[in-house]
């Protein structure tokens, strides 16, 4: 058992010294700093642990992080269960994100998905139709990317294909991310 816990935690620390700021991610805290004054939202999808990651994110906006400032506008597209298997059914799983895209998703939105393995066919439908639409696309995943990495403007990659290890990278670096949204939105707060 302490063994496993030791082993687990290196793999943790390894990934995070491995992590350097990148002008992706610099980007996409410009760019969605941008989009929310101009009145555009956030759009956050995953599966899995990621799809709990994309409702744990959108809720660090949508309420707060830390500080008491404005909600933010964003939105997980992982929670409405009657679209998810409404979509799911009548048109195929490959599809739950594409089609509520296309239904809410504006030019002037960001669209951040979270995978660790980046081949989840319903994050790369999403992110064809996002361009479509011109949409702005991040990604946080593991695996080089793998095939999203080509559908993605901005691939934000971690060097890992593990899923647990990824895991606690991705959820960190979207809490980094809402610190600075939320820091950037309480100093413009009105009292």
């Amino acid at each position: 058992m302490k063994k496993k816990f030791n082993e687990s935690i290196k793999s943790i620390i390894k990934l995070f010294n491995d992590i350097k700021f990148d002008k992706n991610f610099e980007y996409l805290c410009k760019k969605s700093i941008s989009a929310i004054n101009k009145n555009h939202k956030i759009i956050f999808l995953g599966n899995g642990g990621s799809a709990s990651d994309a409702q744990h994110l959108a809720t660090e906006l949508t309420c707060k992080f830390k500080k008491k400032r404005r909600a933010l506008p964003a939105i997980a597209l992982t929670t409405d269960t009657s679209a998810l298997t409404a979509i799911g059914n009548d048109y195929g799983f490959k599809y739950i994100f594409s089609r509520q895209i296309e239904a809410i998703g504006n030019k002037g939105d960001i669209i951040i998905a979270i995978t660790t393995s980046g081949n989840s066919q319903n994050l790369i439908e999403a992110l064809k139709v996002a361009k479509q639409k011109k949409i702005m696309t991040f990604c946080f995943s593991g695996n080089k990317g793998g095939k999203l990495k080509k559908y993605t403007q901005y691939p934000i990659i971690l060097k890992s294909k593990e899923t647990d290890i990824l895991q606690v990278a991705e959820i960190a670096i979207g809490q980094i991310y809402c610190s600075i949204l939320e820091d950037y939105f309480y100093k413009q707060r009105k009292d």
